[in-house]
This record gives C-alpha cells, sequence and structure tokens, in this order.
C-alpha cells in the first residue's frame, strides 16, 4: 500500500531529472528519471531502517557525479546532486538528507546491508564496541524476527480497516459497518484459538474489551454522527489508559508492548505518554472532520487520510523515547 510519493526536480548539463521516492508501508521505492528514461531504481525494506539512496548520473554527467535521496526530517524528503565531495544541488539547501539514516535501528547499517536489499553503496562505518548490547548484524536480525512474529496481526488490522471501508461505501450504513467490524474482529479471536500465527498482537485481551465496547456503542447508538464520534470517543477513552500506564507505571503494560514491534529499545513510560498524546490529537481531529465535513469525506478520512499523520506523529514518539546507549538502566 502507497503511503505518499515525493516528486524532487532537478537539471543538471541541460537535462531535466525527476527523483521518485514511493513511501510504502513495508518498502520504499526510489527512482531517477531522465524525461521519459528510467535510469535507476532502488528498493529497501522498512525493517532495515531509514536509509539513504544514492543514483549514480550517466556517464556523460561527469565522473562520480550522483544524487542522494533521504529524508531531511520526518515528514519531507530531500536530494543533493553531488560530484565527488562538492555539491551542485540541493532541493532544502542546507539540510543533510542523511540526518535520520539508519535511525530505527539506531545506527547506520549500510555496511552490513547488500547492495540489493539497501539503497545506497557500503560505505565503512565504526566497528561495534565490545561492550555495544547489540551489534548491527545482531539488530538485523532481531527486526526481521520481529517483522516475521508481528506480520499477521498487521495484515489483520489492516483487513478489519478495509472491510470497514467497504462495508461502509456500499451501504452508506455506518453502524452496520462498525457492528460488522466488531464482529470480524472478534472471529479473529475465535481462530486465534486454532492457528500458531500471532493475529492479535501483544494486545489480545485490551484489544477483545475494545472491540466489544466498539460494538456495544454502535448498538446502542445507531446513529451515524455517534457512529462517527465513536473514534473520538474512544480514543481519549485509550488515550488516557495509556497516560495512566505511563505516567502512573511508567510504562509497564502498554510501554512494554509496544516495545515488542519495535526494533531499538524504548522508555516504557515515554512510549505509553507519547501514544497517549497523539490519540488524543488524532481524536480531536476525528471530531474536527466529523463536525465540519460530509459523511463521505470522513469515512475517506478514517480510512486513508489519518495514517500519514498519526505515522509522522508515531515516529516522533519514538525518537522522543529510543534509548540510547549513555541512559541509565532502568
Amino acid at each position: 500500500m502507497r503511503i505518499w510519493t515525493y516528486i524532487r526536480p532537478f537539471s543538471y548539463r541541460g537535462d531535466d531529472y525527476v527523483v521518485e521516492l514511493a513511501a510504502h508501508l513495508t518498502r520504499n521505492f526510489s527512482r531517477l528519471w531522465r524525461g521519459d528514461e528510467l535510469l535507476d531504481e532502488q528498493s529497501v525494506h522498512q525493517r532495515d531502517g531509514i536509509q539513504t539512496c544514492v543514483h549514480a548520473l550517466p556517464a556523460d554527467a561527469g565522473e562520480d557525479t550522483r544524487v542522494e535521496v533521504g529524508y531531511v526530517n520526518w515528514w519531507s524528503v530531500g536530494i543533493a546532486v553531488l560530484q565527488g565531495d562538492d555539491t551542485l544541488y540541493e532541493s532544502h539547501p542546507g539540510k543533510n538528507v542523511r540526518v535520520l539514516e539508519g535511525l530505527l535501528q539506531g545506527t547506520a547499517m549500510s555496511s552490513m546491508t547488500s547492495q540489493s536489499d539497501s539503497c545506497h553503496e557500503p560505505k565503512t562505518e565504526p566497528a561495534p564496541t565490545a561492550g555495544s548490547d547489540l551489534n548491527v548484524a545482531q539488530m538485523i536480525e532481531s527486526n526481521q524476527n520481529k517483522w516475521e512474529r508481528n506480520k499477521y496481526s498487521i495484515y489483520a488490522d489492516m483487513a478489519l480497516g478495509a472491510l470497514f471501508f467497504l462495508v461502509g461505501k456500499f451501504t452508506e450504513d455506518l453502524a452496520l459497518a462498525a457492528i460488522i467490524g466488531a464482529a470480524a474482529g472478534l472471529a479473529l479471536v475465535v481462530v486465534q484459538r486454532f492457528v500458531k500465527v500471532d493475529l492479535l498482537g501483544g494486545f489480545a485481551v485490551f484489544g477483545i474489551i475494545m472491540l466489544l465496547i466498539s460494538a456495544g456503542f454502535s448498538l446502542a447508538l445507531q446513529d451515524d454522527y455517534w457512529v462517527q464520534m465513536k473514534s473520538t470517543v474512544l480514543g481519549i477513552f485509550t488515550a488516557s489508559l495509556f497516560m495512566i500506564d505511563g505516567v502512573v507505571r511508567q510504562g509497564a503494560y502498554f510501554g512494554a508492548r509496544i516495545e515488542r514491534y519495535m526494533p531499538m529499545p524504548l522508555h516504557h513510560g515515554r512510549i505509553a505518554i507519547g501514544i497517549s498524546l497523539t490519540g488524543l490529537v488524532m481524536a480531536y481531529g476525528n471530531y474536527l472532520v466529523a463536525e465540519n465535513f460530509s459523511e463521505d469525506f470522513w469515512l475517506t478520512y478514517t480510512t486513508f487520510l489519518d495514517i500519514p499523520v498519526s505515522m509522522a506523529m508515531f515516529y516522533a514518539v519514538v525518537y522522543w523515547a529510543r534509548k540510547k546507549p549513555t541512559d541509565p538502566e532502568s
């Protein structure tokens, strides 16, 4: 599923080039075009962390001329055209396109990944110190194991969201869509008893409770407006639970379970508080859309448009909650 596409045009020696970076849920694709000609295409899996793609320009553009493509902040991609050590062009002047490189693993990974699974050529990195808790190879293996363990629950969440959207779109009955979505979720709970793969993730008990509340909400108030408000009401309720866990229990329940999905160690209290604040913002956003736009637009927003916003906020929370090597043991 494509989340966003960044287009970065530039001109060099009379030729018009375009860099296109397509961000998907599981993998990013970077392409370099000259006119209508595709010169290079690379990809990197999300589990390998944020990486910088390097596209070599054709030989007639000059020796060692290349374009680097990377995130200049949490929400935007920039490019830098280089020749040797000289910078010829920057889409975001003064911004470093490698600033977030390797962040989701807490270290640069390029020296350990193959050219087929990395966006840029290997470069020399300092060797891990003897006291390091995890070296880069162990991080890669850990991330792969986490993805294999959690991917089915992610697929299940996406399927439930798609079911709610399709039922609501074709029946124009949001109460029915909510009830069917809750029934499908409860069916997953039953199926989980008979399969070995994890369909519910680390929040099984909490998820079951929320499904029951959601179904009861829709049955008691079979009004489209209140079905729209359900996300706001439940969002505030859930955010309150996360905040209590983060402040009172230092994230012992929710924070610890969220860390299970992350490729680096986190402060449990910080991640729980950050998720709580994210939930409050998203609950308020849902309220604004429901109050000021059509039901059809709200359905599109709640299924697709709020994803980039929540993901950007989530990445910011993870950045704030990540543990540094210098942090004392909690």
